[in-house]
């Protein structure tokens, strides 16, 4: 293999938005700050996922792979976008098909990578690092704590008491705060584990891979996670733990993750005729879909708040018949995708509605919004907690399947844009202040983006 004649770093995403996104960004910001050549490995049918990535930073090297044969995946599968989580282990499993075409791109360019930048779900990446004799940097697309959390679940494999209560609760001593959450809130991926399974043993590996690897960067900022960054730190046994975030530009681009049926400028129209911090924003990321029962108690709840709202219903959800016409002129219903950082960033929006997302919360505490939240997998229950703990949000339903109370909704959303809500909204204003001095020059998260330039320069000299 060519020896490295300067630092290259090879980025490789997972093929899930809320995953890509922010290592996208990252990439930017390695490219264009800090002039590192970074390749972005992905595959045929994500390569369009990359345009603005490109767009803005023209130095990045696209590297388009033939998406590996997996019989057990749909002809074409190969984001998540869309997708029940039946098909997230399998796809995720696929994907390692991938290091033998890239190990043996690496050996052939005349300019091979000195370190891997890979999303947490891709632990084989471990090993593809080890054989070019590289160190590898996991990019968690979650907060410290949530991290935390898969760390002691995958090497303690904690059990119910009881198999048959899905509320059993599962605590954790190890991690600052001790917190405890029900089994049915536990990661997707270690509840589905079966001992001796091929994928579920793959998973576990993988997470384990990631623990042992280099160094870790995190989409988050010190003042909002800083005990379980150094919680981290301290486990992990060095140093090399970033914290880099918030990433999303609050003046990026307005088509980011997609299209709206709304024009963009429609909506921020809309939104210039309302008085400042009276809307509502409702959105639940690009995967989840509400079932009716629950887009009518969501209706109903707002109807009854008397709240001006703008609802972001994505794929199939059924909002109820005549429900835009009686709310024309107080709400907006976009069908699908909309500019969700510039709608939080718009000085009429106070509040937001979230599943709670990472993504979705760090950029509601970067536009100082306060959050309620309706968490419905993944990491989004500890995220929740991490939310309503800090004092910039309140619980308002949890689960997938949960319907709310239409009144108690109606009366949240109005305590929430009212005089009872405003200790919370100056309370996610002024973290809004501390986000923003994070990623400003000389706050945490720039040093902490420049300490992770100046290690990627370092191995890349040879």
């Amino acid at each position: 293999m060519a020896e490295p004649v300067g630092p290259h770093v090879l980025a490789i995403p997972y093929p899930a938005q809320g995953h890509m996104l922010p290592l996208l960004d990252l990439v930017h910001l390695l490219s264009s700050r800090y002039r590192l050549v970074v390749t972005i490995a992905v595959t045929t049918k994500n390569r369009p996922l990359l345009d603005t990535l490109l767009s803005r930073s023209p130095a990045v090297v696209p590297l388009v792979l033939p998406f590996p044969d997996y019989p057990a995946l749909p002809p074409g599968l190969e984001n998540t976008n869309g997708q029940p989580p039946a098909f997230f282990r399998p796809l995720t499993h696929a994907l390692a098909g991938l290091q033998d075409p890239l190990l043996r791109w690496a050996r052939c360019t005349p300019h091979p990578p000195s370190a891997i930048i890979s999303d947490f779900f891709l632990g084989w990446t471990s090993d593809l690092a080890a054989q070019l004799g590289i160190p590898r940097l996991v990019f968690s697309p979650s907060g410290a704590l949530v991290v935390a959390v898969l760390h002691v679940l995958w090497r303690r494999m904690p059990q119910r008491s009881d198999p048959d209560d899905p509320d059993c609760p599962i605590s954790f001593p190890e991690i600052p705060n001790s917190p405890v959450l029900p089994w049915r809130q536990v990661s997707f991926f270690y509840r589905t584990h079966i001992v001796g399974e091929p994928i579920s043993e793959f998973v576990k590996e993988g997470f384990l891979k990631n623990i042992a690897s280099w160094g870790f960067v995190f989409n988050t900022f010190a003042d909002l996670e800083r005990v379980y960054l150094d919680y981290h730190r301290n486990d992990l046994g060095h140093s090399r733990v970033w914290a880099v975030g918030p990433l999303a530009p609050p003046d990026g681009p307005t088509e980011r993750g997609g299209g709206a049926s709304a024009a963009v400028g429609e909506i921020m129209t809309w939104l210039d005729g309302c008085p400042e911090e009276s809307v509502l924003l409702v959105a639940f990321g690009s995967q989840q879909v509400l079932a009716p029962l629950q887009a009518a108690a969501l209706a109903g709840g707002l109807e009854r708040s008397g709240a001006r709202f703008i609802w972001c219903a994505t794929g199939e959800t059924a909002v109820p018949e005549g429900f835009e016409g009686r709310m024309a002129g107080r709400g907006l219903v976009v069908h699908g995708w909309a500019p969700q950082v510039a709608i939080l960033g718009h000085r009429a929006v106070a509040a937001f509605l979230t599943h709670c997302g990472w993504n979705s919360v760090l950029e509601a505490v970067s536009a100082g919004v306060a959050m309620l939240t309706w968490p419905m997998g993944a990491d989004q229950f500890w995220n929740a907690m991490l939310v309503v703990e800090f004092g910039v949000g309140v619980a308002l339903c949890d689960g997938a399947d949960a319907v709310p109370d239409a009144d108690e909704l109606a009366r949240v959303v109005a305590d929430s844009l009212g005089d009872s809500g405003k200790r919370v909204r100056e309370r996610a204003k002024e973290l809004s202040r501390r986000a923003l001095e994070a990623v400003k020059e000389g706050g945490s998260s720039w040093k902490d983006l420049e300490g992770l330039a100046a290690e990627l320069s370092k191995v890349g000299v040879k």
